[in-house]
Protein backbone atom coordinates (compact mmCIF):
# COMPACT_ATOMS: atom_id res chain seq x y z
CA UNK A 1 0.00 0.00 0.00
CA UNK A 2 1.26 3.46 -0.87
CA UNK A 3 0.89 6.01 1.88
CA UNK A 4 0.29 9.69 1.32
CA UNK A 5 2.66 11.75 3.41
CA UNK A 6 1.02 14.60 5.26
CA UNK A 7 1.50 17.22 7.93
CA UNK A 8 -1.35 17.21 10.40
CA UNK A 9 -2.01 20.79 11.44
CA UNK A 10 -4.91 19.76 13.64
CA UNK A 11 -7.50 17.03 13.99
CA UNK A 12 -10.25 19.23 12.54
CA UNK A 13 -8.22 19.68 9.36
CA UNK A 14 -7.82 15.93 9.03
CA UNK A 15 -11.46 15.16 9.66
CA UNK A 16 -10.40 13.07 12.64
CA UNK A 17 -12.49 13.17 15.80
CA UNK A 18 -11.70 15.71 18.45
CA UNK A 19 -9.72 14.46 21.42
CA UNK A 20 -11.96 12.03 23.23
CA UNK A 21 -11.65 11.56 26.96
CA UNK A 22 -12.93 8.03 27.48
CA UNK A 23 -12.48 4.87 25.43
CA UNK A 24 -15.97 3.82 24.37
CA UNK A 25 -15.19 0.12 23.92
CA UNK A 26 -12.21 -0.75 26.14
CA UNK A 27 -12.76 -4.51 25.93
CA UNK A 28 -11.88 -4.77 22.22
CA UNK A 29 -9.97 -8.05 21.75
CA UNK A 30 -7.32 -8.38 19.06
CA UNK A 31 -4.73 -11.06 18.39
CA UNK A 32 -1.10 -10.12 18.07
CA UNK A 33 1.20 -11.46 15.36
CA UNK A 34 1.99 -14.47 17.55
CA UNK A 35 -1.68 -15.39 17.93
CA UNK A 36 -1.99 -14.19 21.52
CA UNK A 37 -5.31 -12.54 22.39
CA UNK A 38 -4.77 -8.99 23.66
CA UNK A 39 -6.94 -6.20 25.03
CA UNK A 40 -4.61 -3.20 24.67
CA UNK A 41 -7.32 -0.71 25.61
CA UNK A 42 -7.72 -2.26 29.06
CA UNK A 43 -5.05 -1.09 31.46
CA UNK A 44 -4.23 -2.34 34.96
CA UNK A 45 -4.66 0.04 37.86
CA UNK A 46 -1.49 2.08 38.37
CA UNK A 47 -0.28 1.35 34.85
CA UNK A 48 -0.54 3.03 31.46
CA UNK A 49 -0.52 1.72 27.90
CA UNK A 50 1.13 3.38 24.90
CA UNK A 51 -0.11 2.41 21.44
CA UNK A 52 2.12 3.29 18.50
CA UNK A 53 0.35 3.32 15.13
CA UNK A 54 2.77 2.50 12.31
CA UNK A 55 3.02 1.05 8.83
CA UNK A 56 5.82 -0.75 7.04
CA UNK A 57 6.48 1.91 4.40
CA UNK A 58 5.96 5.21 6.22
CA UNK A 59 9.44 6.76 6.44
CA UNK A 60 8.52 8.88 9.45
CA UNK A 61 7.25 5.99 11.56
CA UNK A 62 10.27 3.95 10.49
CA UNK A 63 12.56 6.74 11.65
CA UNK A 64 11.04 6.57 15.14
CA UNK A 65 11.41 2.81 15.61
CA UNK A 66 14.43 3.08 17.91
CA UNK A 67 12.95 5.91 19.96
CA UNK A 68 9.76 3.91 20.40
CA UNK A 69 11.83 1.03 21.76
CA UNK A 70 13.79 3.35 24.06
CA UNK A 71 10.65 4.92 25.47
CA UNK A 72 9.09 1.53 26.13
CA UNK A 73 12.25 0.34 27.86
CA UNK A 74 12.73 3.55 29.86
CA UNK A 75 9.20 3.53 31.31
CA UNK A 76 8.56 -0.20 31.66
CA UNK A 77 9.63 -0.22 35.33
CA UNK A 78 7.12 2.56 36.04
CA UNK A 79 4.23 0.55 34.68
CA UNK A 80 4.13 1.36 30.98
CA UNK A 81 2.94 -1.28 28.57
CA UNK A 82 3.50 -0.79 24.85
CA UNK A 83 1.82 -2.11 21.73
CA UNK A 84 2.93 -1.62 18.14
CA UNK A 85 -0.13 -1.36 15.88
CA UNK A 86 0.23 -1.89 12.13
CA UNK A 87 -2.60 -0.04 10.38
CA UNK A 88 -2.49 -1.54 6.88
CA UNK A 89 -5.03 -4.41 6.71
CA UNK A 90 -2.96 -6.03 3.94
CA UNK A 91 0.05 -6.47 6.23
CA UNK A 92 0.55 -10.12 7.11
CA UNK A 93 1.74 -11.21 10.53
CA UNK A 94 4.97 -12.42 8.95
CA UNK A 95 5.58 -9.09 7.24
CA UNK A 96 4.95 -7.26 10.50
CA UNK A 97 7.33 -9.59 12.33
CA UNK A 98 10.04 -9.09 9.72
CA UNK A 99 9.59 -5.32 9.67
CA UNK A 100 9.72 -5.02 13.46
CA UNK A 101 12.93 -7.03 13.57
CA UNK A 102 14.57 -5.07 10.76
CA UNK A 103 13.81 -1.72 12.40
CA UNK A 104 14.91 -2.71 15.88
CA UNK A 105 11.62 -2.74 17.74
CA UNK A 106 11.53 -4.31 21.19
CA UNK A 107 9.70 -7.35 22.52
CA UNK A 108 6.42 -5.51 23.16
CA UNK A 109 3.28 -6.92 21.47
CA UNK A 110 2.78 -6.22 17.78
CA UNK A 111 -0.59 -6.48 16.07
CA UNK A 112 -2.24 -5.71 12.74
CA UNK A 113 -5.42 -3.68 13.17
CA UNK A 114 -7.13 -5.16 10.11
CA UNK A 115 -10.60 -3.88 11.01
CA UNK A 116 -9.31 -0.58 12.46
CA UNK A 117 -10.97 -1.20 15.81
CA UNK A 118 -8.05 0.38 17.68
CA UNK A 119 -7.86 3.27 15.23
CA UNK A 120 -11.58 3.97 15.64
CA UNK A 121 -11.35 3.73 19.43
CA UNK A 122 -8.41 6.11 19.75
CA UNK A 123 -8.93 8.52 16.86
CA UNK A 124 -5.48 7.95 15.36
CA UNK A 125 -5.36 9.39 11.82
CA UNK A 126 -1.64 9.59 10.94
CA UNK A 127 1.34 7.31 11.47
CA UNK A 128 3.27 7.45 13.73
CA UNK A 129 0.64 8.59 16.25
CA UNK A 130 1.24 7.66 19.88
CA UNK A 131 -1.77 7.21 22.16
CA UNK A 132 -1.41 6.89 25.94
CA UNK A 133 -4.28 5.28 27.85
CA UNK A 134 -4.72 5.49 31.61
CA UNK A 135 -6.12 2.72 33.78
CA UNK A 136 -9.43 4.62 34.09
CA UNK A 137 -9.91 4.04 30.34
CA UNK A 138 -9.26 7.66 29.40
CA UNK A 139 -6.89 8.88 26.72
CA UNK A 140 -4.18 10.91 28.42
CA UNK A 141 -2.30 11.82 25.26
CA UNK A 142 -2.57 11.52 21.48
CA UNK A 143 -0.03 12.90 19.05
CA UNK A 144 3.59 12.99 17.97
CA UNK A 145 6.53 11.40 19.74
CA UNK A 146 8.63 14.56 19.64
CA UNK A 147 9.17 17.59 17.40
CA UNK A 148 12.12 16.32 15.35
CA UNK A 149 10.09 16.76 12.16
CA UNK A 150 8.99 20.34 11.61
CA UNK A 151 7.36 19.36 8.30
CA UNK A 152 7.73 16.70 5.65
CA UNK A 153 11.36 16.76 4.51
CA UNK A 154 12.27 19.31 7.17
CA UNK A 155 13.80 18.23 10.45
CA UNK A 156 15.37 20.04 13.38
CA UNK A 157 18.99 19.62 14.34
CA UNK A 158 17.98 19.25 17.97
CA UNK A 159 14.72 17.94 19.40
CA UNK A 160 13.33 20.64 21.67
CA UNK A 161 9.98 19.13 22.66
CA UNK A 162 9.71 15.56 23.93
CA UNK A 163 5.92 15.47 23.90
CA UNK A 164 5.36 11.78 24.56
CA UNK A 165 7.94 11.55 27.32
CA UNK A 166 6.50 14.68 28.94
CA UNK A 167 3.04 13.14 28.79
CA UNK A 168 4.26 9.92 30.40
CA UNK A 169 6.01 11.86 33.17
CA UNK A 170 2.71 13.60 33.95
CA UNK A 171 0.72 10.36 33.84
CA UNK A 172 3.01 8.54 36.24
CA UNK A 173 3.09 11.56 38.54
CA UNK A 174 -0.70 11.50 38.67
CA UNK A 175 -0.98 14.88 36.95
CA UNK A 176 -2.90 16.18 33.96
CA UNK A 177 -0.94 16.21 30.70
CA UNK A 178 -0.17 19.82 29.76
CA UNK A 179 -0.43 19.14 26.03
CA UNK A 180 -2.88 16.28 25.68
CA UNK A 181 -2.89 16.44 21.89
CA UNK A 182 -0.19 17.45 19.42
CA UNK A 183 0.05 17.53 15.59
CA UNK A 184 1.70 14.60 13.85
CA UNK A 185 3.95 14.67 10.80
CA UNK A 186 3.66 11.42 8.91
CA UNK A 187 1.43 9.30 6.68
CA UNK A 188 -2.36 9.30 6.51
CA UNK A 189 -4.20 6.20 7.69
CA UNK A 190 -6.80 5.03 5.17
CA UNK A 191 -10.39 5.19 6.41
CA UNK A 192 -11.82 1.73 5.71
CA UNK A 193 -15.35 3.13 5.72
CA UNK A 194 -14.59 5.59 2.92
CA UNK A 195 -12.16 3.48 0.94
CA UNK A 196 -8.49 4.16 0.38
CA UNK A 197 -8.47 7.92 0.79
CA UNK A 198 -4.85 7.97 1.89
CA UNK A 199 -3.36 6.22 -1.11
Amino acid sequence: MKWAVALAIGTALLGAPAMQKTIQRPSVPIRDIDGVKREPLRVERGHAEALFFVTEDCPVSNYYSHEIRRICEDYAHRGLGCSLVYVDPATTDEKARKHAAEYGHGDYPKMVDREHVLIDATGAAITPTAVVIRSDETIAYRGRIDNYFAAIGKSRRVVTEHDLRDALEAVFAGKAVAKAETPVVGCYIDDLRRGSAGR
